[in-house]
């Protein structure tokens, strides 16, 4: 493959019939399908998310993000009484938010009704969102909980089952706009047996944001801009791994959050202990300093965390695994199955 059709975004199209795109979890979480790639011996194998300690030995690391879905979708009402959805993203300073917002005709200082004490205030937008404040609301974050909803990606179209199930077991800090999907597999019981032969657990953050919503549309993959997302990468994480790489153990990812997470702190060749803003936008080529095994979900066509796993596994591998994982008729998505990249 030349260079410029690594860089043509077309060259990570495939094909996904839509029944295919899960609309449920899979319960129990660990009894989701597990496509495992294994890139050195260049074969797949066909296993479920159960027989994940299978592939880990004593001495391995897990890294998750512990970063929790806030309850970030509201809806209200215009004065006129049209409807509006408002999903609110990050703080922006001077109690305005960036949000994304579906409505009729929104403008500039126009207000929408929440609940009886709740106002939102539309601000300008700004490259496809908008900046929204609550100004008779001083606690925002408790605002959220009381009337937000878990925002559910839009392709999954009708779940009305528990809203936790699009939570990880673990997460603990609140501040994302949508899960770190490859996480929901996991179990307390298969947390547990993993340690239980050897395998260190540690978490960083990443909250999720504007990226996960905005789909790349420049051919040109070089010319998509990557939004800027929280991160933290903890002092005993950093430990973790300086244990597990002095041991000869690997570092498995999961997820692409997790994954942009440690690579982010490692810019300078070494994983350092860092907390703030990340923009690394990973793209075939780009050389891992600190992941050697990743746990991820299947991802859609032509998006950016596609183009991370090709990064890591190579683009017509991952491919022909993607083809294969539509024959097996696998799930796809938030809901769906997952893959193992050794």
């Amino acid at each position: 493959m030349d260079e410029e059709a690594a860089f043509a975004l077309s060259s990570y199209d495939y094909h996904l019939p839509p029944e295919l795109i899960a609309q449920t979890p899979a319960d129990p979480r660990d009894s989701a399908r597990l496509l495992v790639l294994d890139r050195a011996a260049d074969k797949s194998y066909h296993h479920h998310v159960s027989d994940l300690p299978s592939f880990l030995q004593q001495g391995d690391l897990v890294v998750a993000n512990r970063s929790r879905v806030v309850p970030c979708r509201l809806h209200g009402f215009k004065e006129s009484g049209g409807a509006v959805e408002i999903l609110v993203l990050r703080p922006n300073g001077d109690g305005w938010w960036v949000a994304l917002t579906r409505g009729h005709r929104l403008r500039v200082g126009q207000h929408v009704v929440i609940a009886d004490e709740v106002r939102a205030e539309i601000g300008e937008a700004i490259e496809g969102t908008r900046l929204i404040r609550f100004p008779d609301v001083e606690d925002v974050a408790g605002m959220l909980d009381r009337y937000g909803e878990v925002p559910l990606p839009p392709y999954i179209h009708a779940y009305a089952g528990d809203a936790d199930r699009y939570q990880t077991v673990y997460a603990d800090v609140a501040g994302s706009a949508a899960a770190p999907t490859a996480g929901l597999h996991f179990t307390p019981d298969l947390i547990g047996k993993l340690q239980s032969i050897g395998v260190e657990w540690a978490t960083v953050t990443l909250h999720i944001g504007l990226d996960t919503f905005r789909p790349m549309t420049d051919e040109d993959i070089r010319n998509h801009h990557i939004h800027t997302e929280w991160i933290e990468v903890p002092d005993d994480t950093v430990d973790a791994v300086a244990r597990t790489k002095a041991r000869g153990g690997r570092v498995f990812a999961v997820g692409t959050t997790s994954v942009r997470a440690l690579e982010h702190a490692s810019q300078d060749g070494a994983l350092r202990p860092y907390q703030g803003p990340a923009d690394l936008f990973i793209t075939p080529g780009y050389c891992f300093r600190t992941v050697d095994a990743m746990l991820t979900n299947f991802h859609l066509p032509r998006s950016s965390l596609l183009l991370l796993v090709s990064a890591f596994a190579g683009r017509e591998r991952v491919l022909d695994a993607y083809a294969e994982a539509v024959r097996q008729q696998y799930r796809f998505f938030s809901f769906g199955d997952a893959m193992l990249l050794l």
